[in-house]
Order: C-alpha cells, then sequence, then structure tokens
C-alpha cells in the first residue's frame, strides 16, 4: 500500500506521524494533504534507513540537491563525496543524474549512505546502456529500467510523460530549443520514430510498476525555458496542461505526484507561472529548478537562480532545486554542492517568512537576540552556515592591545558600533 492509498483509506502512517512531529502539524493534517494530493512523502519501503520527508505547502519548503558524474568527469567515490557534503549542507533530497556505466553500483552506494530521499532520470541509464556515438532510446529498455530502479529503492522519479509529439513544432521556434536532457531525448525519439511519447501511451503499465513499489512520480519539465525568451511560451504551458491530466491519472492509482517546473523565467513571470501550474495541476507540490531571473552571470547562477527560487517558494513552490555556481559551465565540485545547498536553504527559509509560516521567523528573531547581546556563540548556532560565520569572523575579530574584544566587530569599530550606541541609549533613557 502506498503513502497515498493508505491516506484515502484513512489509515494514518508512521511516516506520516513522524512527517508531522518534524513539521509541527497534526498526523490528521498530513493523512489529509496527502489524501488531496496536495502533499506527498517520498518513500520507497526497499530505501533502507531513509528518513521520511514531507513535500507540500504545509510544510517547510524544502531543497533538493543534484549529484552524479557525467560521461567525462567524476566517479562513483567523488559522488559519494559531494553527497556528504549535501547532506551536511542540510540537502532535504538528492538525485542521482549520473550518466556513463556502472550506474546500478553508483546508486546503490548513495541509496546505502543517503537517509534523504533518493530521485532519478531513468531515461538518463536507459540511454547510458545502448551503443552508439549518439544513441536512439529504447522504450522497453526505459521500462525495464524503470522497474529495476523502482525495485533498487530509488524514492521518485522525473519522468517526461508530458512532452508530446505535437509539442515539438513550438519547441523548436524558440531561441533555445530544448534544454531539458530528458526532454531533448524523448523529442528526438518521436522525431525519429513519427510515434507518441512512449511513457505517455504506457502510462498505465509505468504507474503498475511504480504503485507496487510506493516510488513518488516526479513529473518532468521537459519543455521548461533555457532562456529568459523562451519563457512563459506556447511550448511550455502545452506541456504543463499535459502534466495536469497526468496528475489526475496518478492520483487514481494511488501514486503520489509532485510536478516540476521551470526554468529561465523573469522576476515579474514567476508569480503566474507557480500559480497557474497549482491551478492546472491542481495544487500538486510544485518543485522548480531556480527559476534563473537574467541570463548573463554564469558562475554566479546560484545567486541568480536563488532571487527565482524565493519568489518561488513565496508564491506556492514546495521543493527547490539547487542551481550551483557550475550552473551553465560544468560540474559542480564539492564546494559549488555547498555553496548551492547553502545558498537555496536560505531561499526556501525566507520563502516560508514570506508566506507567515508559524514559527518560521522564530530563529532569525533568535539571532536578532544574540547580535544585541554580542553573544557570538549564539549568533553561530543560529547561523545556516555555522562553520562559515565563525570562520569570516575569526578572520577579522577585533582586537585591542593584543587582545580579543567580543562587544563589537571590525566592520564599524567599538566607538561607530551602532549596537553599542543602542544600548546605551536603552541604558540611560
Amino acid at each position: 500500500m502506498t503513502q497515498l492509498q493508505a491516506a484515502k483509506a484513512g489509515i494514518i502512517t508512521d511516516a506520516m506521524k513522524q512527517v508531522a512531529h518534524n513539521e509541527s502539524v497534526t498526523p490528521e493534517q498530513v493523512r489529509a494533504g496527502i489524501a488531496r494530493g496536495h502533499l506527498v512523502i517520498p518513500l520507497n519501503p526497499a530505501h533502507k534507513n531513509v528518513k521520511p520527508v514531507g513535500v507540500g505547502a504545509l510544510f517547510t519548503t524544502k531543497v533538493n540537491a543534484n549529484l552524479g558524474r557525467s560521461t567525462t568527469r567524476s566517479g562513483k567515490g567523488d559522488e559519494l563525496i559531494k553527497l556528504a557534503v549535501a547532506l551536511k549542507a542540510g540537502a532535504d533530497f538528492v538525485m542521482d543524474l549520473s550518466v556513463g556505466s556502472d550506474l546500478f553500483s553508483i546508486r546503490q552506494g548513495m541509496l546505502d549512505a543517503s537517509p534523504a530521499p533518493l530521485g532519478t532520470v531513468p531515461i538518463y541509464e536507459t540511454v547510458s546502456r545502448l551503443e552508439g556515438d549518439i544513441p536512439v532510446m529504447n522504450p522497453d529498455l526505459l521500462m525495464q529500467v524503470i522497474q529495476e530502479q523502482a525495485e533498487q529503492g530509488v524514492d521518485f522519479m522525473t519522468l517526461h510523460a508530458g512532452l508530446l509529439r505535437g509539442h515539438i513544432a513550438s519547441a523548436m521556434r524558440r531561441k533555445m530549443g530544448i534544454v531539458s536532457r530528458g526532454g531533448a531525448i524523448m523529442a528526438e525519439w518521436m522525431q525519429k520514430n513519427k510515434a507518441e511519447n512512449p511513457l505517455y501511451t504506457n502510462w498505465e503499465s509505468v504507474l503498475d510498476i511504480l504503485v507496487q513499489h510506493d516510488v513518488t512520480v516526479s513529473l518532468g519539465d521537459g519543455l521548461r525555458p533555457g532562456c529568459l525568451a523562451d519563457a512563459s511560451d506556447e511550448a511550455q504551458f502545452s506541456e504543463l496542461d499535459v502534466l495536469g491530466e497526468l496528475v489526475k491519472r496518478c492520483r487514481e492509482r494511488g501514486v503520489q505526484v509532485m510536478v516540476e517546473g521551470p526554468g529561465h523565467v523573469p522576476f515579474n513571470q514567476i508569480q503566474m507561472n507557480v500559480e497557474r501550474q497549482q491551478q492546472v495541476c491542481d495544487g500538486a507540490p510544485f518543485y522548480v529548478l531556480g527559476p534563473v531571473v537574467t541570463d548573463i552571470a554564469p558562475g554566479y547562477d546560484h545567486i541568480t537562480s536563488c532571487i527565482g527560487a524565493t519568489a518561488a517558494a513565496t508564491y506556492g513552490a514546495s521543493l527547490l532545486c539547487y542551481v550551483t555556481p557550475a550552473e551553465h559551465l560544468g560540474l559542480p565540485d564539492e564546494e559549488e554542492v555547498h555553496q548551492g545547498v547553502i545558498a537555496y536553504r536560505i531561499a526556501a527559509h525566507a520563502g516560508d517568512i514570506a508566506r507567515g509560516l508559524p514559527g518560521a521567523r522564530e530563529i532569525d528573531d533568535r539571532m536578532a537576540e544574540a547580535r544585541v547581546a554580542f553573544d557570538w556563540e549564539k549568533q553561530f548556532e543560529c547561523a545556516i552556515d555555522p562553520e562559515r560565520a565563525r570562520a569570516r569572523w575569526l578572520k577579522t575579530r577585533s582586537c585591542e592591545a593584543g587582545a580579543p574584544v567580543d562587544d563589537h566587530c571590525s566592520m564599524c569599530g567599538k566607538e561607530f558600533c551602532a549596537v553599542r550606541t543602542s544600548n546605551r541609549i536603552r541604558e540611560n533613557k
């Protein structure tokens, strides 16, 4: 029985109880939200030692870290190191996007090491297992890979089932065309075979596999915009309409589902994009990549996308897929993984505060109190990245006559410290 099937039957599972405790809500609120399809708990029973994590508007905004090797960079050991970095930095979910050889072994290592739910994109392994310089995707093998990954313990899968053959023409009129790896692979297969998307035509068979293993569907946005010029266009929204249909079919079968979203979007279009997804997909949790709000900052796209992610979280996105400083340039290293997770935790937290989530601002208030008291240790405890905060403070810690001074920092110095002045005003009122 899946979490969704249990919720519809009025059953509160252990996972629901744990998520309710973690989110400071009632188990019945969790059950009811899952039954409606507005909340999900990606949790494959075959993934041992995984901790249940809830996604949806009732909960705090979550952060996903994309990991995985490319055909030219990184390997099994490197990705496990990056996994540890992402988890230490506070990632709630991780995805293994590896391509190349020995993917089962790489994925098993990540499953064994990750208490966070793990996701994949099965079409990547499908193409990796085929021969040829540019292999043509095999639908039968894709179904086999979905089955194998579900049995192995993958908690959620990105499946590009909403990109249909009729969408390709409008996508090719774009400035950048199709920038999703999975979407491009599927579109090329449809074009070469003059056939409809095999995931769409075989969706019931896909759901047969997923319901058996309680794998959550993450409906892939194969036509997400890859630049601002392509945002909010016919291709993107045509696919979104199909995703809305697939959401209903997943729920009818008892399969949990969330929906992926753009991409590169101008800041002023983010609210409309989130609200449109919520309407078309009947409140299914929205899982967004960024959005990236300008195209001209390679090397800083953890910042450009974090701006968009904060807005998306404010308006209703529930899961933020991080972007690292390496985006558009190469495979991220360990430090870039760390920076990406921290940036997105900031965006998620800012979004929770903006939407008035109960208790979201409590830690900010504790930080303010610690700053007024010059209690540096409490400040570090409240910091989203305590190690960096402490290291930066120690780098230029204020000193007088060679002795450290803890009641001001080097930004203003003792004489010009506004907090010290405010404290004196309070004392002398």
